[in-house]
């Protein structure tokens, strides 16, 4: 028997008998699960990037003086300012890291919506994703900010896009996939 409701904003759409259960509406079902996983998918993929690209910083450039960081990372609003602020900027940093990279995780979640490839083959899309995030980063945002520039050996930008692969790219990448089941 071929049914249809009227589901949220009166659109008809037409239902699926379920036996004893409610009759669902088929493409709007569909959606809500989809926007029911949105957070989970940015949000885990958001925080493993914030935790492990922090991680990674903090272990090479700065281990036995690991407030600089974050204070180089605030350093893009506030310039060498930065490193007379204390604990106080390098929570402004890690806010800021963390901000970042919510905001990557969830440009591949919604590039994920329209390009399902990413989805489909997520580690090599993951990897690519990550090595776009470094450039992106070190083309656009770091000449952009009033952090101070200088030269970087080429073994630290080497090792810096490589873990941008699998740091960045990859466990957003993995955690879209995840949530996208």
């Amino acid at each position: 028997m071929r049914r249809s409701i009227v589901c949220l904003a009166f659109a008809r759409i037409p239902v699926r008998e379920t036996g004893n259960r409610a009759p669902r509406c088929g493409r709007l079902e569909g959606r809500m699960q989809d926007s029911a996983r949105t957070l989970p998918a940015i949000f885990v993929g958001g925080l493993l990037v914030g935790v492990l690209d922090l991680t990674y910083a903090i272990l090479v450039y700065s281990p036995r003086k690991p407030i600089l960081i974050p204070q180089t990372i605030a350093s893009g609003i506030l310039g060498n300012r930065a490193y007379d602020g204390g604990a106080q900027t390098a929570v402004l940093g890690v806010v800021l890291h963390f901000f970042i990279a919510f905001g990557a995780s969830t440009v591949y979640y919604l590039i994920s919506r329209k390009l399902l490839f990413l989805i489909r083959h997520s580690i090599l899309s993951g990897l690519i994703y990550g090595g776009l995030v470094y450039l992106f980063m070190h083309l656009i945002v770091l000449p952009l900010s009033a952090a101070p520039h200088g030269p970087m050996p080429f073994i630290y930008q080497a090792c810096e896009f490589v873990e941008h692969w699998f740091c960045v790219g990859l466990p957003i990448a993995l955690s879209v996939r995840r949530y996208s089941r």
